[in-house]
């Protein structure tokens, strides 16, 4: 899974006024992300806000994703929930055309046992017609993919290909590099430990921050992964404050704000986020005059 490594973004899905999708904003933001070299796009991860987008919303924005890239870069779909029966029906109809993967968040809400999750994942992955890419954020779940059962995933089925890991916990990503299969992705899930994610062994980043800079997040990326973290680190403090600024309110809504500054789309997201406030407006303003 080459298509895997270096800078992946999780695209935002922009709304017009009257929130709906609007695909000439999503046109805009994929051209910039091809243009600005970007390794590979995932669409309807959860800064997608997938979770209130409607069924038909999700297959027309895949379609619509699909066309534009037009296989100029390599796709991965997220497709995940809390309701293992729903996501297997889901998984099993999924149209694989212009895909490579499937990115799929760990159950949330639920706060199911590790066998939980591991049953959870096994089947899905006996019905998958792509590679699948296990996501942990705790920090959204309520419950953390532990080591061991990110590992157990991963050499029991050839098809669970990766884990982009948002956990945080460095002892957790080093126990998965170590014991992994020699072909098994980690990728790091939070923007801020990129670098040293990447030094330890990591295959790269899907970003929130990369859909407003691509092309720092796509070159700190290949930087890290030529062993240059002298220079990568000039690109990491470039874009702490940003990213911080980006999170403090919530995802999507503070990187929605940074694209509309950009001229990409509106900053509106749907209940039950909504946007960020006129402190952090005003802060964003002010350090995107830093990095222009």
């Amino acid at each position: 899974m080459n298509e895997l490594h270096g800078a992946g973004v999780a695209l935002v899905t922009p709304f017009n006024s009257d929130e709906s999708v609007d695909f000439e904003a999503l046109g805009q933001l994929i051209d910039l992300q091809i243009n600005e070299g970007m390794d590979y796009l995932v669409s309807l991860g959860t800064t997608g806000e997938v979770a209130t987008l409607t069924n038909d919303e999700r297959k027309r924005i895949w379609d619509f994703t699909v066309k534009r890239v037009n296989g100029r870069l390599p796709l991965v779909a997220g497709i995940g929930g809390n309701n293992t029966a729903e996501i297997v029906e889901q998984v099993k109809n999924f149209d694989p055309t212009g895909f490579c993967a499937i990115l799929s968040v760990s159950p949330y809400y639920n706060k199911p046992t590790q066998e939980g999750i591991y049953q959870h994942y096994k089947a899905i992955a006996e019905v998958s017609p792509l590679p699948i890419i296990l996501y942990n954020v705790p920090g959204r779940t309520g419950s953390n993919i532990t080591a061991q059962t990110t590992l157990r995933l991963a050499h029991d089925f050839a098809n669970i290909v990766a884990v982009k890991e948002a956990s945080g916990s460095f002892a957790q990503f080093s126990e998965i590099l170590r014991d992994k299969p020699t072909d098994f992705i980690l990728i790091s899930g939070d923007d801020p430990v990129t670098l040293p994610m990447m030094s330890l062994g990591a295959a790269g980043i899907i970003s929130v921050i990369g859909n407003a800079f691509p092309k720092r997040v796509a070159t700190l990326a290949k930087l890290c992964a030529d062993g240059n973290y002298h220079n990568a680190r000039t690109i990491h403090n470039e874009l702490l404050d940003i990213t911080d600024l980006c999170f403090i309110e919530g995802n999507p809504a503070g990187v929605k704000y940074i694209l509309k500054e950009l001229g990409i789309g509106t900053d509106i997201v749907r209940l039950p986020l909504v946007s960020v406030s006129e402190k952090v407006r005003l802060a964003i303003q002010e350090e995107l005059k830093k990095l222009k």
